[in-house]
């Protein structure tokens, strides 16, 4: 009912991709269209509301950012007393086996490491820029580097986490959340090591640091998230010390 309005403004309309049409004006201005041009944006009825939603669900789909996956290898393991990354319970160390995990996931994994760690010369690698943080200071490291960029994240110390697990996180993300995280029924609280942090989180993580908080966990439960139930409890199993190792190898060995 706008058409004069309309005519006088088509200099604005330089990015259209969907136009909804009103009972009594089924289909749009020929003025409009010709406009347009090759844009050919969709048409739909404005009160087709099954039909708006499975186009906007079509376009946050095709907006999403790529994921990329970050192994955090850069602990010091002190409980452990000796790398946790370098431990075999796949018959490869445990860093690396959790990138061939990633690997048939995300775009690119890379493993997340200390300034001064040592790394094999085929290795990707983020040094960790934000020191002294832990797991937060990295996730800010890896954003840091590709901000644009999802960011699975996994820590080493979980020998039961398997790409079956992985590829679930995966398939019910939420890209419209801040992150995709998993429930961790041994603390009741989300897991931020089994995580994929959407680009949004980026300055969210840095306003958090900002007032002093550099916990990852605190993130995500003052956040908007997507929270899922694991497929298996056991995959967010932590291995810290040589006793829960052994408890570890104990279950695999099953």
């Amino acid at each position: 009912k706008k058409e004069e309005s309309l005519s006088r403004k088509l200099d604005r309309l330089t990015d259209v991709a969907l136009i909804l049409t009103t009972p009594g004006q089924e289909k749009p201005y020929d003025f409009l269209l010709e406009h347009l041009g090759d844009q050919r944006p969709f048409v739909m009825p404005l009160g087709d509301t099954n039909g708006i939603i499975q186009w906007l669900r079509a376009q946050l789909t095709a907006a999403r950012a790529p994921v990329n996956g970050l192994v955090l290898a850069g602990g010091k393991s002190q409980r452990m007393g000796s790398d946790k990354g370098q431990i075999a319970y796949h018959e490869l160390p445990q860093r690396e086996h959790l990138a061939q995990q990633l690997g048939g996931i995300c775009q690119d994994v890379y493993y997340s490491l200390r300034p001064e760690q040592e790394a094999e010369e085929e290795m990707a690698v983020i040094r960790d820029t934000f020191t002294g943080l832990g797991p937060f200071g990295a996730i800010l490291s890896a954003f840091r580097e590709e901000p644009e960029a999802a960011w699975l994240v996994v820590a080493c110390d979980l020998p039961l986490l398997d790409q079956d697990a992985l590829k679930f996180l995966v398939k019910h993300r939420d890209p419209s959340k801040l992150a995709t995280a998993f429930h961790n029924p041994e603390t009741g609280f989300p897991d931020p090591l089994v995580t994929i942090w959407e680009p949004r989180a980026y300055p969210v993580l840095l306003q958090f640091l900002t007032q002093g908080y550099s916990c990852p966990r605190k993130v995500l439960i003052n956040s908007d998230i997507k929270l899922l139930e694991a497929p298996d409890p056991r995959i967010l199993l932590n291995a810290n010390s040589p006793e829960e190792r052994e408890a570890v190898r104990a279950i695999l060995d099953k």
